[in-house]
């Protein structure tokens, strides 16, 4: 049976468009904001940590610096976001003196800006910003941190013992979401907690 050129033409297609749906679907809805809030922070292996400085000359003002984060598995994340401090880090200095922190993740850790062509500045390549508390979580919360952590980066196991190594996590007051245009938009911290995260599902199938 001989195949028309429009057929042969859309089975050329199919797996073009496939891949193309399959891109844009990974990403939950703009207008569900906390599930958009779960998948950044599932998707990021680095955060940005904003700290008030306690070193001169920067006493007192602002102090970014990075640092490796993971809320669990892969499309199974708890929302929290976990960290493995040293007190000889400068920035976890500053949060001795004060745990108030800020940290910032995007999309643009991952392959999803560039493939489709998003600026990282750009409201199209999401991000979100979290705000609270830096606590050392206690022992039994330790063993999930650790395993949320060690499965996203393994070289941590390895980490010199004499550092001091222990494990923390934000404890999240504030939430800001910024993944289309029209400017910020806010999530509770129940509402974050409360969102089944968006993973796979197609924006065809809402």
């Amino acid at each position: 049976m001989k195949m028309s050129a429009v057929a042969f033409a859309r089975l050329l297609l199919l797996p073009l468009l496939a891949a193309a749906v399959g891109r844009v679907g990974t990403i939950p809805p703009h207008a569900q904001v906390a599930r958009m809030a779960r998948y950044v922070v599932n998707s990021c292996d680095w955060c940005s940590m904003a700290t008030i400085s306690t070193h001169k000359p920067l006493v007192g003002l602002p102090f970014s610096n990075v640092f490796s984060v993971s809320d669990g598995p892969r499309q199974q994340g708890s929302g929290v976001p976990y960290l493995y401090l040293t007190p000889l880090e400068v920035s976890v200095q500053d949060i001795k003196i004060n745990p108030e922190v800020s940290l910032a993740m995007t999309l643009a850790e991952t392959d999803y800006c560039r493939k489709n062509g998003y600026d990282p500045q750009s409201p199209l390549c999401c991000r979100v910003m979290l705000s609270g508390t830096i606590v050392k979580v206690n022992e039994t919360e330790a063993k999930i941190a650790k395993k949320a952590l060690f499965q996203r980066h393994p070289v941590m196991a390895n980490w010199p013992s004499g550092h001091r190594w222990f494990f923390a996590k934000l404890n999240i007051t504030n939430i800001w979401v910024l993944d289309y245009y029209g400017g910020m938009k806010t999530v509770t911290p129940e509402e974050y907690y409360s969102a089944k995260p968006e993973y796979e599902r197609n924006f065809i199938d809402e």
